[in-house]
């Protein structure tokens, strides 16, 4: 009896149980792809780093829609290995998104990704379904509005009817649908959006997510997701969690970190970043859910070695299993320029490819060695 009590102190001591407790995904009835790609994800917690991009191949600095193009693969050689895409206006029926990307482009982005073995994540900038206003009229009223009985709840089952049928469209080409880590309600503790923080209770918001959860689910039969739950920069655990709508219905914990405003030298950002990534693995850990940087950015990266002495320092030292960096606009119309990862020529780009190759963060290469989907 000794010796088995002592084996099983050793095995306590030395294997992480967590790591079994978050095998499955939130959804007992998801597709076998979206059950292997949750297991394979957390299989990499404290492993490997896989890097992402929002929209890569739609656009990048000084080009758009040219096939075969990505600033991030023309710098490392490789495709991202996570593809951010946003479904913005698709609950008013237009045929392309808020950033003008049209849905069937986006759509055959996300086949093509998905063939080589990398992951998409689909954010929702809906707009205001009380005001008619985007997702930045943060008038309040509307997350009360759009739950049962509220008087916008007809509209918003419409938008999320809008939302399944186009997750429904994505499918592989042995017609399985194509697993999808959907990211709602983002930056949900700021201010700026209708969903945010001084917009709408606590509850209200738990309800909301709630609410559209179940909808997708049990009445829309959507089962190829996995639900991000993200908010932007937080100071304190019980802030992250104020809002979580539970365990049940959410499978990866993020967060949105950007360098610039209020954190603008190297040191208070790395500081910052790496004080809330290690709230998060905390909470991750917890929960027994997958860690994530679900959006980061430094616009226009002017450290020419920002990438190494900077951001994979911090992100090295954590737990997360992906970060997305946001997108690459170019020159806009009023003169500013817009990117968040280096293109060919950039100040940055020779260290963002010195990143590339630590083995730590993975691109398209290193996604597609790990199988992810089976």
């Amino acid at each position: 009896m000794k010796r088995k009590i002592f084996l099983g102190v050793c095995l306590s001591a030395f294997f992480p149980f967590h790591l079994l407790l978050g095998q499955n995904c939130s959804d007992s009835l998801a597709s076998p792809e979206t059950r292997a790609l949750y297991r394979n994800l957390y299989k990499l917690i404290g492993k490997a780093i896989l890097f992402g991009h929002q929209d890569d191949p739609c656009y990048g600095v000084a080009w758009k829609y040219q096939s075969g193009r990505s600033d991030v693969k023309e710098v490392v050689g490789e495709y991202p290995a996570i593809y951010g895409f946003d479904l913005g206006r698709i609950e008013l029926g237009w045929t392309h998104n808020l950033d003008s990307v049209p849905f069937d482009k986006t759509r055959q982005f996300i086949q093509e990704a998905y063939e080589r073995g990398a992951v998409v994540t689909l954010s929702w900038h809906l707009n205001n379904p009380l005001t008619g206003g985007t997702a930045w009229d943060h008038t309040p009223g509307a997350v009360a509005s759009i739950l049962p009985g509220g008087n916008m709840n007809a509209l918003y089952t419409i938008w999320l009817d809008r939302v399944a049928d186009y997750l429904n469209s994505l499918r592989g080409k042995n017609g399985e649908f194509i697993p999808i880590i959907l990211r709602l309600f983002h930056e949900l503790n700021g201010g700026w959006f209708w969903w945010g923080k001084d917009q709408c209770t606590p509850e209200e918001m738990i309800q909301c997510w709630r609410y559209t959860v179940h909808y997708l689910r049990s009445v829309k039969h959507i089962h190829h997701v996995l639900y991000a739950f993200n908010t932007d920069k937080f100071f304190s655990e019980s802030e992250y969690i104020q809002r979580y709508p539970g365990d049940q219905v959410i499978d990866i914990l993020g967060c949105d970190v950007y360098q610039g405003n209020t954190y603008k030298d190297n040191l208070s950002f790395a500081q910052f970043l790496n004080k809330d990534l290690s709230m998060l693995d905390n909470i991750a850990q917890a929960h027994h859910k997958i860690p994530a940087l679900t959006e980061f950015g430094y616009n226009e990266i002017p450290d020419s070695t920002w990438w190494t002495k900077v951001f994979f320092p911090v992100i090295a030292s954590h737990q997360i299993v992906y970060v997305l960096a946001w997108r690459n606009a170019g020159k806009k119309p009023d003169g500013s320029v817009e990117f968040y990862t280096p293109y060919t020529g950039a100040v940055s780009a020779s260290d963002f490819k010195k990143m590339s190759a630590t083995g730590k963060v993975l691109f398209e290469n290193g996604i597609n060695s790990k199988k992810i989907y089976q």
